[in-house]
């Protein structure tokens, strides 16, 4: 009976610990918000929100890219925090970064990808990137009653990461080594935190793109179903 009730109680340990280590994996959390949000419609607000987390993701990845490839940020900074910051400050201030001859958009993404690229390639993929799918919302990072966005730019844009990410993992550079190191799947395991940053991007890119598209269908819809509940709306006696 006691061997019996020791094996029970270390079950139950066991199981206590599996579901805490299952539950306790963070929560949903919502953005700030402030007096601006007056000024924007719910698609608005998502493809804001969406563009703030597509951008926070390609600087994860150019964090990640400059630790897999330190000789690239050596290129144009002191260390690899400078040379963050200055891709970051130029993305946020529509500023032309100076190793893409003054390309933008898919020039500089086609530029920054070519295997004689002699600057900052990490610089200058993540620059370029971010003009891409900032070009791609009409050139803005945030979003007001006042703008609209083109749903098919915004498809077009994930088909271009999706683009891009190929020929980075591809594309060779004239020494027969791959343009920047990335994904790696070898004797110690596979990571491919890569891809799945980039799989994020993309992700987010398809459903903005498929919801403004939905947005102008259910508008009919919702029109349609206002004109049926009309008839249906009663007022109610009060004595």
């Amino acid at each position: 009976m006691l061997g019996k009730s020791l094996t029970t109680i270390g079950l139950i340990l066991l199981l206590s610990a599996c579901t805490a280590a299952h539950t306790n994996r963070g929560e949903v959390k919502s953005t700030s918000g402030g007096g601006r949000e007056m000024a924007q419609s719910d698609t608005n607000r998502i493809a804001s929100i969406a563009m703030q987390h597509n951008l926070d993701s390609l600087y994860l990845l150019m964090d990640k890219l400059y630790r897999r490839n330190p000789a690239e940020w050596k290129k144009t900074a002191a260390s690899r925090e400078d040379a963050m910051q200055r891709v970051r400050s130029a993305i946020e201030q529509r500023a032309a970064w100076p190793g893409l001859q003054g390309q933008q958009d898919i020039r500089a993404l086609s530029l920054a990808l070519t295997p004689d690229f002699v600057g900052d390639r990490v610089a200058a993929f993540i620059h370029a990137s971010a003009d891409m799918i900032v070009t791609a919302h009409d050139g803005k990072t945030e979003f007001f009653l006042v703008d609209s966005l083109d749903a098919q730019h915004i498809y077009n844009a994930a088909r271009n990461i999706e683009i891009a990410v190929w020929l980075l993992g591809t594309r060779r550079n004239s020494h027969g080594q791959p343009l920047l190191l990335a994904d790696d799947i070898g004797l110690n395991g596979r990571n491919l935190s890569f891809e799945r940053e980039f799989g994020k991007i993309v992700g987010r890119l398809d459903l903005l793109a498929t919801f403004m598209t939905e947005k102008y269908r259910r508008a009919g819809i919702n029109y349609v179903q206002n004109l049926i509940g009309a008839g249906f709306i009663q007022f109610l006696p009060v004595r």
